[in-house]
């Protein structure tokens, strides 16, 4: 996967975006613009429409109300307000505002479907989307409020109103009236909608598509960190390399654990530590043992996730969509049952990784399955209480995880008249995985610590090597460039921050890259 960060500009035909480019344009600011050949099929398309509303014909949401009132017929001297009045009468989200890169990312999304020419716009209002994402003008979006079908009509719907210099938008890190952003950055709002417009720009996917692909990208990420952490819990417990053997592996033929089990032996390649443990026990426990299983699985469900999420980059889930030969297809592309349940999956993928996590946190820190190690790795039980309580604070995300795991996408309530009558709940899918991953990451960075920990007490015990593998030793002095080793109990609060700030910058997996150049 392309670094996010290299990619400088991105070219939108509506067929080839990518998760890197998503993010270099959603968080690294990258510069967007429609091809040729894209805008030509949006003018066509928009000619269209406007022939069907110069004939009178009778056609969902161009000539008819929305939704419940579908079999209302307008007129298409009112086919603009009616356009006008959605995108008013939907923006209807409440809450906490999405974070910038994730309405990056849906304003991203919608100008890439635009480009498929089917939506029914006219290609000034796509323009005006790609101006606004270029010059950073960020509408307010409020996260609450989507049933994930029609589409997510509500956080849409906020973006729309700054098209229409109406509305909040964040601008050079203020926020203010969408006029006055707009005003700022020397970008002419859109006067006014005109018929299927509203449609186009408010009814589909690209919400929950966007914070879910933010959360994946993240979480692939993660997956490969919770790799390296389990190889520094590994040799500071002592423990049993067979369970890596590549035949056990091929005899199962699950690619995720394959690849797990290929990345903890590369890991731990001339780790004397872990040399001179081999034969102290038949076998580990589960949260050693099953790495590969574990971890694999995990790796495996992203790739599902990653699956759905390529294809939905590039989807048009608007409606109805009107083809070349002037047909106009009422259907249920805006259903968000395909992101759903992917993200719903990808929750509980992160969830996982926290959970097995926390696993080998509690064996370091328990003097009775420690093999060895000191009682809540302490110089000084008693008077010390070491790494008890971080254990405590792991465990404490990983059940409030299992709470967020429920799936979403089993729950549905009807809306707009029982004609929207089975909804996806989509969006708070996408949302509650980013819940997830955040709470992972923490339980990996306090894994991370402990290990450091542990590793150090088993040198100082000199039971076995202290010499680690070239790769985890960079790892533990990267680590302790900025932790000491915890003598004594101190305000570990600041530690804890420290480490958490360090597995989130992406220095760690930089520092294994240096050794290790494909490592994923």
């Amino acid at each position: 996967m392309k670094t996010a960060e290299s990619i400088k500009k991105v070219v939108l035909t509506g067929h080839d975006l990518t998760l890197s480019q998503l993010v270099a344009v959603a968080r690294f600011y990258c510069e967007v613009s429609i091809d040729e050949a894209s805008m030509e099929k949006i003018r066509e398309c928009r000619q269209r429409v406007d022939r069907i509303t110069e004939d009178n014909q009778v056609a969902y949401g161009i000539t008819t109300g929305f939704g419940g009132l579908s079999k209302v017929k307008v007129s298409t001297e009112m086919s603009r307000q009616l356009s006008n009045n959605l995108v008013l009468s939907h923006s209807v989200a409440t809450g906490e505002p999405y974070r910038e890169e994730q309405v990056r990312g849906m304003m991203l999304l919608l100008i890439n479907a635009f480009c498929h020419g089917v939506s029914g716009l006219r290609p000034l209002v796509a323009e005006t989307y790609v101006q606004m994402l270029n010059r950073n003008i960020v509408p307010v979006v409020p996260q609450k409020g989507s049933l994930g079908a029609s589409g997510d009509l509500a956080p849409l719907s906020h973006i729309a109103l700054v098209v229409l210099g109406k509305g909040e938008a964040f601008y050079k890190g203020e926020r203010m009236p969408g006029a006055k952003a707009m005003r700022l950055a020397g970008i002419e709002p859109v006067d006014t909608l005109f018929s299927k417009e509203a449609l186009a720009i408010t009814n589909g996917t690209y919400a929950m598509t966007s914070v879910g692909a933010l959360n994946l990208y993240d979480a692939l990420d993660l997956i490969a960190m919770a790799d390296v952490t389990a190889a520094l819990s590994l040799s500071a417990l002592t423990g049993q390399l067979d369970a890596f053997d590549p035949r056990i592996h091929q005899e199962r033929g699950q690619k995720g654990q394959q690849k797990t089990a290929e990345n903890i032996r590369i890991l731990t390649e001339e780790n004397q530590m872990l040399k001179d443990s081999q034969g102290l026990r038949v076998q580990d426990s589960y949260s050693l043992r099953c790495i590969p299983q574990v971890h694999g699985a995990i790796r495996d469900a992203l790739a599902y996730v990653r699956e759905k999420t390529d294809i939905e980059l590039n989807a048009v889930t608007d409606n109805p969509l009107i083809f070349e030969d002037g047909d106009v297809v009422s259907g249920g592309n805006f259903h968000g049952e395909p992101m759903a349940l992917a993200y719903d999956f990808l929750g509980i993928a992160l969830s996982e990784i926290a959970s097995i996590s926390e696993r080998r946190i509690e064996k370091m820190v328990n003097s009775a399955i420690s093999n060895g190690l000191t009682c809540f790795l302490t110089t000084d039980p008693g008077i010390n209480s070491g790494f008890m309580i971080v254990q405590y604070s792991a465990a404490s995300m990983v059940s409030e995880n299992k709470v967020l795991a429920h799936p979403a996408s089993v729950d549905s309530i009807p809306s707009s008249a029982n004609q929207e009558d089975f909804v996806s709940m989509g969006t708070t899918a996408a949302r509650k995985s980013g819940w997830i991953l955040e709470n992972s990451t923490s339980v990996l960075a306090y894994e991370l610590l402990t290990a450091c920990q542990a590793i150090d007490i088993r040198r100082r015990l000199g039971q076995v090597s202290p010499q680690l593998s070239p790769v985890l030793e960079g790892v533990y002095r990267l680590v302790r460039e900025d932790i000491d080793f915890m003598e004594t109990d101190r305000e570990i609060r600041i530690d804890i921050a420290k480490i958490e700030k360090l597995i989130r910058s992406g220095k760690i997996l930089e520092t294994v890259r240096k050794y290790m150049p494909d490592f994923e």
